[in-house]
């Protein structure tokens, strides 16, 4: 990995049940940076260079994904939960002496992040959730054109092991039709960040644990986000949501400010993938949030 992070040190943490790979590096306020499905924290080897002389970054990979080490799963899908998923990063974080800091993730990390910061709000100064929406409200908005689109989100929360199965019958293939599905050029990826994802992909344990993703997605996580609409607890801090104009055409923002009060949102012209596809611009739109008063 010299060859797309060759300025970052590289730290095996353990929390709890888990122990986190991350990356880190850069000088200045601390920025949490959370990959997603079916990634690992390669995804920001793009935009991490353009970030690290104004923010210190630390970029690890999900418990169970990439280099990251995680539980069994279980059968409640506690330990995939996205409750347990932002206690890790609790834990990464004051590894390195941060009791608060920014976040900016995407996909599956997003979910992790806004669950962080409604746990922990006094740890989340700035949020940036990249062209993703909130578990509950994607599926209670679920029609046919999205259950199409976002196949895998059913596929994967089948009861083990029919997901576990069915991606490992060929992992590659797998893997290379979702980066294929969510950007209209998967060609601006870089070879090596792809060539990173299908190591990970292959192995069974990473598999396992992007399932137990899933299932705790549809399952308890559901449980912690009802209950927190419930009580009408929401996000305290700002929350930036970039999107992928060709890939989620409809305005994030109302969705987001069902949860939070202090939401803005920018759309860029590329798929799922932004910090890849457009890593400059990625970069100056998450650099101009964190700065602004």
């Amino acid at each position: 990995m010299t060859d797309l992070f060759e300025s970052f040190a590289t730290q095996d943490i353990e929390c709890g049940d888990a122990i986190i790979h991350c990356r880190s590096g850069g000088r200045g306020a601390p920025l949490l940076l959370l990959h997603g499905f079916p990634q690992t924290h390669v995804h920001w080897h793009r935009v991490a260079p353009l970030l690290m002389d104004e923010f210190t970054l630390v970029i690890p990979d999900l418990r169970g994904y990439g280099a990251s080490l995680g539980p069994e799963p279980d059968s409640g899908n506690i330990n995939y939960s996205k409750r347990a998923m932002a206690g890790d990063m609790v834990c990464v974080m004051e590894e390195f002496g941060y009791g608060e800091f920014s976040i900016a993730s995407h996909d599956r990390g997003a979910r992790v992040a806004h669950r962080l910061a409604l746990d922990h709000p006094d740890r989340v100064s700035r949020l940036v959730s990249l062209d993703t929406l909130p578990t509950l409200d994607i599926w209670e908005s679920l029609d046919m054109a999205d259950a199409l689109h976002l196949f895998h989100w059913t596929l994967l929360a089948q009861p083990a092991p029919l997901s576990e199965l069915m991606m490992g019958a060929d992992p590659d293939f797998f893997l290379m039709h979702l980066l294929g599905r969510w950007t209209p050029r998967p060609d601006v990826l870089d070879p090596l960040a792809i060539e990173e994802y299908r190591k990970a992909f292959r192995k069974p344990s990473v598999r396992r644990a992007m399932a137990a993703d899933y299932r705790a997605g549809a399952t308890v996580d559901l449980e912690h986000d009802r209950q927190d609409r419930d009580a009408n607890r929401r996000l305290q801090c700002p929350v930036f949501v970039p999107r992928g104009h060709l890939y989620m055409s409809n305005p994030l923002q109302p969705v987001w400010e069902r949860w939070a009060d202090n939401v803005t949102e920018v759309a860029l012209e590329c798929g799922h993938f932004i910090a890849e596809e457009l890593p400059e611009e990625c970069a100056q739109a998450i650099r101009t949030f964190l700065v602004r008063d």
